[in-house]
């Protein structure tokens, strides 16, 4: 099976994964991922970029998190970003009282306004994801945008994916040049880290 199916099929068995779980269950793993994140070591961010979730596919619910982040960061600045699916760029925002949010064709609630904000700028990305390995590789809806942006992000820039489920029981494909391999993974159950730090 060549990368691209086999990513193809990982895709098409999480999506499924997420679809089958209940309300409650996903309300259960959501909850216990975001008491998860307690958890993170993050240090003492000034930028923090988060993504806001896709309903209608079951994405891990942000929202409680950004509530989460205000708290313990409260003079830290949330990022947000707005895609343009045609061209895979990507451009990013503070997210303030002031901010005008929208959904995107996607489903995605995006920044209408706000004072722009640099990858570079970034202490902190949270990232979205279907599936991920336990090299930190992550498999995700397949056009790319993230990893792109993510290889704008300084480096030790602090990369953390979440996932309702644990790693795959074999590595990513052949992940290619491009990927950008995660720095940790938080899941209801445990957080994964990948990158100079042994597994909690």
């Amino acid at each position: 099976m060549s990368t691209n199916s086999a990513k193809q099929a990982i895709r098409k068995t999480y999506l499924a994964k997420r679809k089958a779980l209940s309300p409650e269950a996903f309300r259960q793993l959501n909850n216990a991922l975001l008491e998860q994140c307690r958890h993170l070591d993050l240090g003492d961010p000034a930028y923090i970029h988060l993504f806001l979730p896709i309903a209608a596919r079951n994405e891990v619910d942000t929202w409680p998190l950004a509530d989460q982040l205000r708290e313990r960061f409260p003079e830290a600045t949330l990022v947000l970003s707005r895609s343009f699916i045609a061209t895979g760029d990507m451009q990013h925002f503070a997210w303030t009282a002031g901010t005008t949010l929208a959904e995107n064709a996607l489903g995605i609630p995006e920044p209408e306004n706000g004072e722009p904000v640099q990858p570079a700028q970034l202490d902190v990305v949270f990232v979205p994801l279907l599936a991920f390995d336990a090299a930190g590789h992550r498999v995700g809806y397949g056009k790319g945008m993230y990893d792109g942006f993510l290889r704008q992000c300084r480096p030790g820039v602090r990369t953390v994916g979440l996932s309702l489920f644990g790693p795959l029981e074999a590595p990513v494909a052949d992940a290619w040049d491009g990927d950008v391999p995660l720095h940790s993974v938080v899941t209801p159950e445990k957080v994964y880290y990948f990158t100079d730090t042994k597994n909690e």
